[in-house]
């Protein structure tokens, strides 16, 4: 399988001479196509750094990241802006619905900002609200719709245009325990089903058992990895165990 992520000695230093914050030291990674890869550590260990740099939003001190074989690192602003759109889907804490649109509108938005043709737009939508479960709410508006139904609903927006790359970032932050377990259903089957590849941060050892592969990060660094094997209650304890070491992690059970 090809590799759609790699970072290469990736480090990021915050502050000026005298105040010097390391967030990331010499971060090796790789993600191949149709992995579903979570990324753990405890608070400030430079997770959330990582995800801004591979989401082109923050740039890194030294180091590369290629994305499906592009270096976003050497792309000036303009480039980076057509890169996200048509390399990269998003899926956040908080939803980044606009009220203003309905559900359908909203999934529809970065096929409508690339100028697709209308039908082929309906056929997108159509296919991923129905991979979702929400198409009986595409004329419904945020408000209208619970924050599971909102989560899908940005998931289908962050897959509508086929991204190479999709990246949550703490996607079931704000969900209850139902809607949670719906929204990382429905992330496995585009995994398993659509073979889409995912980036994930988050603290959750319940949502990080849906991943294929767990990469923990400790002051910076790269702590250790563990690849699922067996069933998800298994890999859930597994996690546990080395959040347990790390000292961070949300233990619920599962």
């Amino acid at each position: 399988m090809n590799n759609v992520l790699i970072a290469k000695n990736l480090s990021k230093v915050y502050g000026s001479r005298g105040n010097v914050y390391p967030a990331l030291n010499d971060i090796n990674l790789e993600i191949k196509e149709g992995e579903f890869v979570g990324i753990m550590g405890p608070s400030g260990a430079g997770k959330t750094t990582l995800l801004n740099i591979v989401s082109t939003i923050d740039r890194p001190t030294s180091g590369a990241v290629f994305i499906d074989g592009d270096d976003i690192v050497k792309m000036n602003e303009d480039k980076l802006s057509i890169f996200r759109r048509s390399k990269l889907g998003f899926i956040f804490q908080d939803f980044n619905l606009l009220d203003t649109l309905t559900v359908r509108e909203n999934i529809a938005l970065p096929l409508a900002l690339a100028r697709i043709n209308i039908r082929e737009i309906d056929n997108s939508v159509l296919e991923v609200s129905r991979l979702l479960g929400i198409s009986d709410i595409q004329n419904k508006y945020p408000y209208e719709i619970s924050g599971g139904q909102k989560q899908r609903t940005a998931a289908a927006r962050a897959i509508i245009n086929n991204p190479k790359l999709i990246l949550a970032d703490e996607p079931t932050g704000a969900l209850d325990s139902k809607s949670s377990t719906e929204l990382l259903q429905a992330m496995s089957d585009l995994n398993g089903k659509n073979n889409a590849t995912i980036m994930m941060v988050t603290h959750d050892a319940f949502a990080a058992s849906y991943c294929k592969r767990i990469l923990f990060i400790k002051d910076g660094k790269l702590f250790t990895e563990l690849v699922k094997g067996g069933n998800r209650k298994e890999f859930f304890q597994r996690i546990l165990d080395v959040l347990s070491v790390l000292g961070g992690g949300n233990n619920d059970l599962i």
